[in-house]
């Protein structure tokens, strides 16, 4: 490695911390009504509160809570499937792509539900301009929306004594969609536009390129079906063009928000390689800037409503310093030249394989750590193309439970999940009873605790042993031994954290990938949003007990450790003998060549 790492990260992190901490004042304020914002436009607040018969003032229980944010996005499910299922009729579709099949469907619809953006499909041959704008980027927002719905329900939680509500479902969803994710996505937007991304509703263009491309095709009878010769191989036939389509449509809006909202989408296949969504360095920075800015101002936020900035930074410190010794690792992997190209003398200063050379070796690497850091998922480089201890540190950041900032609300409550596992452990080193903010954790609250995070550990592991097991499992994978085995641990890891990277190498736009993927997302989304929510509900209704000489303090650099401890050692104890099995061994018989 040499100084360009060092810099890139420390000016990333400089302007990203800068800019959370007034962000997070200003959602914190935004969220609870309390700034000159609501004032100004709580006429158009109030205006959606009428025609959805919502009542402001009337305050939720977690399981009216937890039913509402079901239901809601269960109603979008279904929406974004039928949308895909439809759109061969539907306007907006200057292409005339067709309808969807109904596995891909059900996959994409869970996907951009659960805040995934898991993509098994082709976007610009796939989806319709009426799809992309009304399904995916719709629930772009609300997706994300509902990430900051339920960790400010978690934290009113914490904020609040014997009260039996923790807030309003729909209150939350609407301010954090209209006064935190919509004007900052209108922002990012233009600046991408002016950077040279796209942003119309024209039919694809076709232009003369310069130079002729050449190309065979099946030759095919009067019947129209493939011919064959006399030893029963196809027959094909030579064609040359110097014409190619180059894809349109509404781009820069649908970038804003899938990085705002840790979406990771793209509208092209090609993701944030793709010029038309990311021309440019700044536009990389500015993209890798908008995946965290809200996750980092969250902490922000939480110690603003709890009362106690330090704890805030106490959350925020430990994130910051996961995120970069996990940065430096990939960065440090990626600058080392290939062992295996060594002796042809074609190595160069790194692994650059896979990457666009617009960004280079180290930015590419630095964007691979933000968006698996976050539960993003945009990509500006093959992850299959990383080397192979380079591609195990986004995979063990999504393992780790996309706690590292995390996904749009996510990462924190996840973050406070571990929060609450960590003094749970030092209350048994002590013999004190857990307390945390002054609420006594109890029985209930550590069922819960406990399923929370078992949950995307017990789907990943399973659903990886079953598909290296089946042969509808083995079908989709590309590279044998190893690294095969690492794409289906990759893709597991990514669905059921709601990442959606993949190592692009396995197949997964099958049924049998499609489906299992789908419920891998559903359930790592919802199998925690409930038993959080179930959480906040249980510590809101206690009392607050006032700090004593026992108490833990948790906003000190010995908590900071432990929460880190707490973290990493669930991460190791879970997941190192499926890493041994692929980044590991890979990373040996690499060496060994």
């Amino acid at each position: 490695m040499d100084a360009n790492n060092y810099l890139q990260l420390a000016i990333y992190l400089a302007v990203l911390l800068t800019l959370s901490v007034p962000l997070g004042w200003y959602i914190a304020r935004v969220m609870e009504g309390k700034s000159r914002v609501n004032r100004l436009f709580g006429g158009v607040e109030r205006v959606f509160y009428r025609l959805c018969g919502i009542s402001r003032e009337a305050e939720m229980d977690w399981k009216q809570y937890a039913i509402a944010a079901v239901l809601f996005n269960f109603l979008g499910l279904v929406f974004v499937y039928a949308l895909q299922r439809l759109q061969q009729w539907l306007p907006l579709n200057p292409q005339g792509l067709a309808n969807v099949g109904t596995d891909s469907s059900f996959n994409t619809a869970i996907s951009f539900v659960a805040n995934t953006n898991w993509q098994g499909y082709v976007g610009e041959s796939t989806m319709s301009y009426l799809t992309q704008m009304a399904a995916l980027a719709v629930q772009n927002f609300v997706s994300a929306a509902t990430g900051i719905a339920i960790a400010f329900a978690l934290i009113r939680g914490f904020a609040r004594h014997s009260s039996k509500s923790i807030g309003n479902f729909w209150v939350d969803m609407t301010r954090s969609s209209l006064y935190v994710l919509l004007p900052m996505s209108v922002i990012l937007a233009l600046a991408l536009v002016q950077q040279g991304s796209i942003q119309n509703f024209r039919p694809y263009q076709e232009v003369k390129t310069l130079e002729v491309t050449n190309y065979t095709v099946p030759k095919l009878d009067a019947a129209g079906q493939p011919l064959k010769d006399a030893k029963g191989e196809p027959v094909t036939e030579a064609k040359s063009t110097d014409r190619q389509a180059l894809p349109m449509g509404p781009v820069a809006s649908q970038e804003a928000i899938k990085m705002l909202g840790t979406n990771g989408g793209g509208f092209f296949n090609a993701n944030s390689a793709h010029p038309y969504e990311n021309p440019t360095p700044l536009s990389n920075f500015l993209q890798m800037l908008a995946i965290l800015i809200i996750p980092a101002a969250l902490c922000t936020s939480f110690g603003a409503l709890v009362g106690d900035r330090r704890q805030g930074w106490a959350i925020l410190a430990s994130m910051t310093i996961l995120f970069i010794a996990m940065t430096l690792t990939i960065m440090f992997f990626e600058s080392q030249p290939n062992p295996m190209l060594a002796s042809l003398h074609a190595s160069g200063p790194g692994m650059m394989e896979g990457k666009e050379t617009r960004f280079g070796i180290t930015a590419s690497a630095l964007f691979a750590s933000i968006t698996t850091a976050a539960s993003c998922g945009a990509v500006n480089a093959m992850h299959d193309s990383l080397s192979p201890l380079g591609g195990l540190v986004p995979m063990l950041q999504m393992q780790l439970g996309e706690v590292i900032y995390g996904g749009v609300g996510a990462g924190l409550y996840g973050m406070l999940i571990f929060a609450v596992l960590a003094v749970f452990i030092a209350g048994l080193m002590i013999g004190r009873t857990p307390e945390y903010l002054g609420k006594k954790i109890g029985v209930f609250d550590m069922k819960m605790m406990s399923i929370a995070i078992l949950m995307t550990p017990a789907l990943v592991l399973i659903f990886t042993a079953v598909s290296v097991m089946v042969e509808n499992g083995l079908a989709g994978i590309a590279n044998p031994g190893a690294h095969g085995f690492s794409e289906i641990l990759y893709a597991f890891s990514s669905a059921a954290n709601n990442n959606g990277s993949a190592f692009a190498g396995l197949s997964a736009n099958t049924p049998y990938y499609n489906v299992t993927t789908g419920w891998a997302m559903w359930l790592g989304r919802f199998g925690i949003i409930v038993p959080v929510l179930a959480m906040a509900g249980s510590l809101a209704g206690k009392k607050r007990l006032a700090a004593t000489s026992g108490t833990l303090p948790t906003h000190g650099p010995l908590f900071v450790a432990l929460l880190i401890g707490a973290v990493i050692l669930v991460g190791a104890l879970t997941y190192v003998p499926a890493l041994a099995l692929g980044p590991v061994v890979e990373h040996l018989q690499m060496m060994a060549m």
